[in-house]
């Protein structure tokens, strides 16, 4: 059989068993099927299976370049190398929901493997059936809209474009697009969970306890998600930057906003009872954030250097969005008495009360960067003009709430429960606040200027020593134990947060940008650096022509920025050379090669300072979510309300 009938059997298959499981929880729901759970694994098997295979197909059409599939003929070529030529499945639409489709059965059978032995529990029935709804829902999607099996008949010689050159020159491409779905679709789980607890009753803090490392782990495949999308784009698009503010990077970023309140929330309903609500709507944001940022990627309605083309498939999300919506809000006031928390906060000046605060933060960040993202919809939508919100109004309202939250972050985790006495402030604050006070000290020493990186330092430097100290604490207490758990993973994750966020400062308060045309021989300084044209070459891979600079940096090595020609895909684009030191980073990019002077080039470099440490930073934030998912040691928390949760482990250091 052709890899077009059967992969479009296999998907045919998976969208059937996904509908199936529906019927079979709903029969299992009104009673009628009392095995419900066993026939639920049989399905849940064949649907991955269906998955794995709809992906083996499609790779093995792409690795052999089967141009009777649309897919293939439309974004393979026969000059793709073989990595990016298997990283072709999700460099488009059809083959990205392949992909999350399959990411999304992989955590349904972690789920099932998970709780198997909890088939009689009420609850269960309910996350499978809202697992379910959502995989039939991806599965119709390739059934219709998003077919990824189709045929087509290709001429004698004919051989396709291959994916788009930006998607082709760095080996990045991947891994950010798998290890970002890891984090998007991973929210579906608790999100699963808090619809089985409002439809069930069970609101207390067992699904909570439940969904603790599942949350943890998706934030933390989300966060290196987008840290390695930041590095890729740094290194390949040759502008100078990391984060512009795209609408696609702004669709990543809105749940991660969501996720990371609702981690620090979920700890103040599991310690005192409260946010019920707050945190039941913050799961149900979270999930609905993947979907509509989802739809903003693939529907092709706003502009990005990211985006996929314009499609058919912007209807079906922003349908599924709004039902995930309205049944959400639906239920949580249909259970307005029983989500009343049992608990107060006692004073502002508390753990609670920083949490609180720091939740009412990310909310307020959330927003502003929804609306900034969908404003240009709005306007269009309204009297048909296409307007874009560029940077200056994001940084304008994300400054302020950034040095809240560092601030916030430096304070939360030392305060006490319920109530900080002045005398506990003081001995918990003294050596944190002195950290911030000679963080900026050091930099002004070393040429630092200007209030808003000069705060940046400080506030750093303050969130770094309170993360430090709790960590020392720890381990003192603990050892090695001291750098597990939640809390203290969750220190180490302030760590790489802090790290970032003075690298972030620094390198947009400092960078420096120059343009240069160079003859052979010739110099250019900037910033200090000393930059030397040796002259250009052409070097000829299989699916591409570089033209390449060679430009010795300081002296040292040689940095060999380039043009490339991709002839199959009738493009040319820049390929930027990186010179990183702890210190400051040298990014060169060719403007072009003028035709009437001999071998010159014009040259553009930008300088930036700190900016290896933003990579770093999210290399620690990862360790540091997989220090937290690692049991700590255990304390007597609230007792979970249903017999399908374990009792929890905790990581919380005693205050």
């Amino acid at each position: 059989m052709s890899n077009v009938a059967l992969g479009s059997a296999s998907v045919t298959v998976g969208a059937a068993c996904a509908i199936a499981g529906v019927i079979v929880v709903l029969l299992g729901i009104l009673g009628y099927r009392p095995r419900w759970f066993a026939d639920t694994k049989l399905l849940v098997g064949l649907m991955t299976l269906a998955s794995v295979a709809s992906v083996v197909i499609m790779e093995r059409a792409l690795i052999t370049r089967d141009f009777t599939v649309q897919f293939v003929a439309d974004n393979g070529s026969s000059q793709t190398p073989a990595l990016f030529n298997i990283a072709t499945l999700w460099a488009a639409l059809e083959g990205s929901v392949l992909l999350w489709v399959l990411v999304l059965c992989g955590y349904v059978v972690a789920v099932v493997v998970k709780f198997r032995n909890d088939g009689d529990d009420p609850m269960m029935q309910w996350v499978m059936l809202t697992l379910f709804v959502v995989c039939a829902f991806f599965f119709l999607l390739m059934v219709g809209p998003s077919a990824p099996f189709t045929s087509f008949d290709p001429p004698a010689g004919y051989d396709g474009p291959g994916p788009n050159p930006l998607l082709q020159n760095h080996i990045l491409m991947a891994f950010h697009p798998p290890i970002l779905y890891l984090g998007y679709v991973g929210f579906t789980v608790p999100f699963a969970f808090a619809i089985a607890a409002l439809v069930t009753g069970r609101v207390g803090e067992g699904w909570l306890v439940a969904t603790r490392r599942w949350t943890v782990l998706a934030w933390g495949y989300l966060t290196f998600g987008i840290v390695l999308g930041a590095w890729w784009s740094y290194e390949t698009l040759g502008w100078g930057g990391y984060w512009a503010w795209d609408p696609v990077e702004n669709a990543s970023f809105l749940p991660w906003l969501t996720g990371t309140a609702f981690i620090h929330s979920v700890m103040v309903q599991e310690r005192r009872g409260m946010l019920r609500v707050w945190n039941l709507s913050l799961v149900v944001s979270t999930f609905a954030l993947t979907i509509l940022g989802t739809f903003i990627t693939r529907s092709g309605v706003l502009q990005s250097v990211h985006a996929f083309v314009e499609s058919q498939i912007g209807p079906w999300f922003l349908t599924f969005f709004a039902l995930i919506v309205i049944v959400s809000l639906g239920l949580i006031a249909w259970r307005g008495d029983e989500l009343r928390a049992p608990g107060r906060i006692d004073s502002p000046v508390s753990r609670e009360g920083a949490f609180l605060a720091n939740n009412v933060v990310f909310a307020g960040f959330a927003f502003v960067v929804l609306l900034g993202t969908i404003f240009p919809l709005i306007v269009e939508a309204i009297d048909g003009r296409t307007i874009s919100v560029g940077n200056p109004y994001f940084d304008q309202m994300t400054m302020p709430i950034g040095f809240t939250l560092l601030f916030l972050m430096a304070v939360a985790p030392i305060l006490p429960w319920r109530k900080a006495s002045g005398e506990v402030l003081s001995d918990r604050l003294i050596w944190p606040a002195w950290l911030g006070v000679g963080s900026m000290v050091f930099a002004a020493a070393v040429g630092a200027r200007g209030w808003a990186p000069m705060l940046a330092f400080g506030l750093g430097g303050f969130a770094g020593g309170a993360a430090l100290r709790q960590v020392v604490l720890a381990t003192r207490r603990q050892g090695w134990r001291g750098l597990v758990g939640r809390t203290n993973g969750g220190m180490i994750v302030h760590l790489g947060v802090v790290l970032i966020a003075v690298a972030f400062a620094a390198s947009n308060a400092y960078v420096r940008q120059g343009e240069f045309t160079l003859e052979p021989g010739d110099s250019a300084v900037i910033s200090g650096h000393t930059l030397t044209y040796e002259g250009s070459r052409i070097v000829e891979y299989p699916n591409r022509v570089e033209r390449k600079a060679d430009i010795r940096v300081d002296g040292g090595q040689v940095y060999a920025p380039a043009i490339s020609t991709y002839p199959f895909a009738g493009q040319t684009i820049g390929t930027p050379s990186v010179r990183s030191t702890l210190q400051d980073d040298i990014a060169l990019s060719v403007l072009s090669f003028p035709e009437d002077a001999d071998d010159a080039v014009v040259l553009r470099a930008t300088v930036q300072p700190l900016i290896l440490w933003l990579w770093i930073g999210g290399i620690v934030m990862a360790v540091g979510t997989a220090l937290a998912v690692v049991p700590g040691r255990r304390r007597n928390p609230i007792a979970p309300t249903s017999a399908l949760i374990p009792e929890p482990d905790s990581v919380e250091a005693p205050s």
